[in-house]
């Protein structure tokens, strides 16, 4: 009888450690690719009316999806010729105030950045897709833009790319 529960436990921990296996913690389905591209995200902000235009900004943002996207899977990055492509410009950089004292005077701002992203899978390609990503970030209006700059960047890049990446790859 101990034989047969023995057995029986070791069937169902092979089981359950089988059926783990395809589970993905991050959600990411690369599918057959092995390689992406990020290519360099020019920065057109100034173009939009009420837009302004940050210098690096274009860097910054190419480095963060590349670096989400090496930390979440495992594909390889490549220069050229990846399996999957991600490509666009960085259209909007906006000040704008959002709540008012009782003075009259904005007591917060927001800083919003959208991106317009092509992406495109060599190995499955009715999933191609042009969107605009975009996400916000408040701050107190006594407080100068350069003060919090890195941190609402940080924050805004954080959002947006994992919005990309949930878009492209996410598989639920």
């Amino acid at each position: 009888m101990k034989k047969i529960i023995s057995r029986s436990s070791a069937l169902c921990l092979l089981l359950l450690l089988l059926g783990c296996g395809a589970y993905n913690f991050t959600g990411g389905d690369v599918g057959s690719a092995t390689t992406f591209q990020v290519n360099y995200f020019q920065n057109y902000a100034a173009q939009s009316p009420g837009s302004t235009f940050d210098p690096g900004l274009d860097r910054d943002f190419t480095l963060a999806l590349q670096d989400l996207i090496l930390n979440q899977t495992s594909l390889d990055l490549v220069n050229s010729d990846g399996d999957l492509l991600y490509e666009g410009e960085i259209v909007e950089y906006r000040v704008s105030p959002m709540t008012a004292t009782a003075e009259q005077r904005a007591a917060q701002n927001r800083l919003t950045i959208a991106v317009n992203v092509r992406f495109f899978n060599k190995t499955k390609e009715d999933v191609d897709f042009e969107t605009r990503f975009s996400f916000f970030y408040d701050y107190d209006a006594n407080s100068q833009l350069s003060s919090v700059r890195d941190e609402a960047h940080q924050a805004i890049f954080e959002r947006i790319t994992q919005d990309i990446f949930n878009a492209s790859l996410a598989d639920w």
